[in-house]
């Protein structure tokens, strides 16, 4: 696929994908979601790609939907919502929560990493809560932006973010709109890093090199799965679930490649995921 509202690119063991509407300071296009969803998975079946960076071109990170649509959507002319779950309906058990339009990356193998370099409000702060992890520069803002459009949260993000920051700051958020910076972001665990403007993207790449040269890439992929299961979970499942994971991880390639390094004292070199 060639791509307009995204830049793909691959350096060393991390992908990067990068939101670009800078003039627009990168609102979310259904083009630029459907861009994206093929970077993933391109990067996800990529054996050389080890973790996945998303931030945005210029100065903002994603200034929420396109005022566009959402205009088309106040007058009438925004999609039909049984028929955007529809695709879902069939499917059933935890993997149904990972068919939604939006939280389809919480299914994908590899790390993913908002690197939040400027404003994030509406859909595009929505979009970091699917990554695994958020880091943010110090120019990173974040806003719910909905209840001052007379809107409420979206794609999940009333069930998401109390998870990552609690009841009482979550609600706090959703009713106010009012916007964070990135410092009261990582004191209330919004985002889990906070660089420098100009480190944020090279400290966020080294953090990917970091888990590439370290962590087995199938103990990832796993644990991510594992973590995720988990929130539709109640403890009997979860710990059936990390039995059958840890049979599976002390049965792999990587486990042995994790001894042997170790006894050697050397990096390991891991096999790569099917």
């Amino acid at each position: 696929m060639d791509y307009q509202d995204i830049i793909y690119e691959v350096d060393g063991p991390a992908a990067v994908i990068t939101l670009n509407r800078p003039e627009r300071l990168n609102a979310w296009t259904p083009t630029m979601q459907r861009e994206y969803r093929d970077a993933m998975e391109r990067a996800d079946k990529d054996p050389a790609v080890r973790g996945v960076i998303l931030t945005g071109a210029g100065r903002g990170f994603c200034a929420g939907a396109d005022m566009g649509n959402l205009n088309s959507i106040a007058s009438g002319g925004g999609s039909n919502p049984a028929a955007a779950h529809a695709a879902t309906a069939a499917a059933g058990g935890i993997e149904a929560n990972y068919q939604e339009p939006h939280s389809w990356p919480l299914a994908m193998r590899k790390p993913l990493i908002a690197a939040v370099n400027g404003p994030a409000a509406g859909l595009g702060l929505v979009t970091t809560f699917y990554a695994d992890m958020r880091f943010a520069s110090q120019s990173a803002r974040f806003g719910t932006a909905f209840s001052k459009l007379g809107l409420i949260a979206e794609h999940g993000a009333s069930w998401l973010l109390p998870r990552m920051v609690g009841t009482a700051n979550a609600l706090d958020l959703l009713y106010s709109s009012r916007v964070i910076g990135a410092d009261e972001a990582l004191r209330i665990g919004l985002v889990q890093r906070v660089y420098p403007d100009d480190e944020l993207i090279p400290a966020t790449k080294e953090y990917v090199a970091t888990l590439a040269r370290t962590i087995s890439p199938r103990a990832m992929m796993i644990t991510k799965r594992l973590v995720y299961d988990s929130l539709f979970q109640d403890l009997r499942e979860a710990v059936a679930a990390a039995d059958e994971g840890i049979r599976v991880t002390t049965s792999s390639p990587d486990f042995k490649e994790g001894l042997a390094a170790f006894a050697e004292k050397r990096d390991p070199v891991w096999p790569p995921l099917e």
